[in-house]
């Protein structure tokens, strides 16, 4: 068994989720799904290539797109519809489409509405009252007048559905002078972040005041929200139904249910899609794509002296970039001793010293500028700060229980569980990411926890012996143990998932799990780990694929039997991201670029879909760049994606 003080010095890779993603996946929807397709601007080909709009559609191109959904069946449907199959009065049809175009231009007057009368195909426009005044966008694209809307609404093909009413912008969210939306984040002035309750109040008043102007200009008070970069939150959803708009719209990728009318996800239509990938985007809605995968200590990126830090970002920037990797784990937390262990944050924050606010700066930077997803990684139970004792773990060492020597907090103290909640809650509250990495402390051994208070549960709760030697004594009792400890680190990281959604509620999750419960399940005594157990609760698993820190005497055979294993399980390699090393710090070597290259092909000729990597040093091109190029660049995904940006920031549109 490997030291815990070694594998915690190795970094690695009740929820409340409040919109399901769709189960199905590729080619036909279910009787009850349907897709919600997002347009923006209309315009012909030399207009596109003119202003670079990745967003904007030719003309041709959606008379194509509207055949093609007649062609193979589709049924684009209202508003109304899905509300009265919600109600039960009618069933939803197969393969149903809900048409919406953002931000009300000119030409949904001149271009979409004589398609959809064309079609008959009914529509929801989202109207941004701000821009209703000027008709005219901020960057200068024409809009709708409020003759030609009132003239829209008369053809009862088009609902109107409000985009805001002033929060179709960016707000600034740090002392670095980052944008994020409006909707979502706490404003930064004056050296300070609003509280929680102007934030309520101006998200309160930003949606009366949008459903009360399209009633004063229009004449129809909005019962759906389509949110500005599809960003919205909890306390967002809360105010929207409050104004009268239960419906709501943000973006995503796959298929909605009637269950997810709150806040459905819309497939943005980006990069002015031909019929041939315009089916694509259909049948396979950006589902199943491979992950590849950079993880990123922030503790390399940070210096004393900011202007170097600077640097030191944007040559991390650029990097990823070029990379073709599509996704980073970036560190959330310092860890100057390298012991795994977060005794200073990136973020603000509630307990622990914020070493300085970068995390959401860095990683608003990668989204924006090198157009990749990122994973805030955070420890589960690894932190260092002035609690009670009977907050953290124990071991059972020398016939009593007692500190163990790698302190974590115990997850089985509530008070422990609400600090680590409170943590990850402020993480979502200041910053904005697509993902969480749990980090792989996240483990009891066969001796912990030994507390008084985790030994009280285990017996209470899950009817094991109270006394240590007695339950130890026993194979079946052990095994026992490690099950339910397993599944009750489960249900923490769920809750601490929870924390964040409330204010992210479409993060994903990976956790990090080690090689040693999937090559040997009976190491589960050990770790309080199982792939089975993992992939119950998390999107993505991602296990140390580390021979040379196993001391595998052939690391070929052992990560081809780590990919085997792991294909056993059912869908386990859609789920698992195997993260290989690129350094050996046994010896304190670099892994040698030809061995890197070969585990990551040795994996995909094994079935490995998502393959990451650990560490990235952008100061010493470590792995080679032009290595990760060849390697990634053809299996990233789609970069141009839903991203736009806004001063040094990143917001999804």
């Amino acid at each position: 068994m490997v030291s815990l003080t070694k594998l915690f010095s190795m970094p690695a890779i009740f929820s409340v989720c409040l919109f399901a993603v769709s189960a199905w996946t590729h080619a036909e929807t279910a009787l009850s799904d349907f897709l919600v397709l997002s347009y923006h601007d209309i315009v012909d080909q030399k207009a596109i290539r003119g202003s670079n709009d990745h967003f904007a559609v030719e003309p041709n191109h959606l008379d194509q797109h509207f055949a093609w959904l007649r062609n193979n069946n589709y049924r684009v449907i209202d508003i109304q519809t899905l509300t009265d199959a919600k109600a039960g009065n009618r069933a939803l049809p197969a393969k149903s489409v809900i048409l919406t175009f953002d931000d009300g231009y000119q030409s949904f007057y001149t271009q979409a509405l004589p398609l959809l009368k064309k079609y008959q195909y009914p529509a929801t426009l989202a109207i941004v009252g701000s821009w209703l005044e000027k008709q005219t966008t901020p960057d200068g694209a024409p809009l709708m007048s409020k003759e030609q809307l009132r003239e829209v609404i008369g053809s009862g093909l088009v609902e109107i559905a409000s985009h805001g009413y002033d929060l179709h912008h960016g707000v600034i969210v740090n002392a670095q002078g980052d944008h994020q939306s409006a909707a979502t984040a706490l404003a930064f002035a004056d050296g300070r972040h609003e509280t929680d309750d102007e934030y309520r109040k101006r998200i309160d008043q930003a949606m009366d005041n949008s459903a009360e102007q399209l009633l004063q200009t229009l004449g129809t008070r909005p019962r759906v929200m389509a949110w500005p970069y599809g960003d919205y939150n909890t306390l967002t959803l809360a105010a929207a139904a409050r104004a009268g708009m239960p419906f709501t719209m943000g973006l995503g990728d796959g298929a909605n249910t009637l269950a997810d009318l709150g806040a459905m996800k819309r497939l943005i239509i980006t990069g002015n899609p031909d019929i041939y990938q315009f089916a694509d985007i259909v049948r396979e809605q950006r589902l199943g794509q491979s992950l590849t995968v950079a993880q990123v200590d922030m503790d390399y990126l940070y210096d004393a002296d900011e202007a170097q830090t600077s640097r030191n970002i944007n040559a991390l920037i650029n990097r990823i970039k070029a990379s073709g990797t599509n996704t980073v784990y970036l560190q959330a937390f310092a860890d100057p001793d390298d012991d795994g262990k977060a005794e200073q944050l990136y973020f603000p924050n509630r307990h622990l010293p914020v070493k300085r606010d970068l995390f959401n700066h860095v990683a608003l930077k990668l989204r924006s500028q090198a157009h990749v997803k990122v994973y805030a990684w955070l420890p589960i139970m690894a932190y260092k700060a002035s609690l009670p004792r009977d907050w953290y773990v124990h071991e059972w060492r020398d016939g009593a229980p007692r500190l163990s020597p790698n302190s974590r907090l115990s997850p089985f103290n509530p008070s422990a569980r609400q600090f680590v909640g409170d943590i990850f809650e402020d993480l979502a509250k200041h910053c904005d990411f697509n993902g969480i990495l749990f980090h792989d402390d996240g483990i009891l051994s066969d001796f912990e926890d030994a507390s008084a208070l985790a030994m009280a549960y285990s017996h209470d709760i899950w009817g094991l012996p109270s006394e240590f030697e007695i339950l130890h004594a026993s194979t079946e009792l052990r095994m026992q143990w490690a099950r339910h400890k397993t599944e009750l680190i489960g249900q923490f990281t769920d809750f601490l998932t929870s924390r964040v959604k409330f204010y992210r509620p479409y993060i994903k999750t990976t956790r990090n799990i080690f090689a040693s419960p999937i090559l040997n399940a009976a190491s589960q005594e050990w770790y309080a780990q199982s792939l089975e157990t993992f992939m119950k609760h998390y999107d993505y698993v991602a296990v140390e694929a580390m021979p040379f820190l196993e001391n595998a005497e052939n690391p070929s055979q052992w990560l081809q039997q780590l990919a085997l294993k792991t294909a056993e399980y059912p869908g386990g390699l859609d789920k698992m991201l195997f993260e290989l090393q690129t350094v050996d710090w046994k010896n304190r070597q670099d892994i040698p670029i030809s061995v890197f290259i070969d585990q990551v092909q040795l994996l995909r000729q094994h079935g490995a879909k998502h393959i990451g990597y650990y560490p990235d040093d952008p100061h010493r091109d470590h792995p080679k760049l032009e290595a990760l190029q060849k390697l990634f660049s053809t299996n990233s995904v789609e970069k141009v994606g839903i991203l736009k940006v806004l001063g040094s920031g990143a917001l999804s549109e």
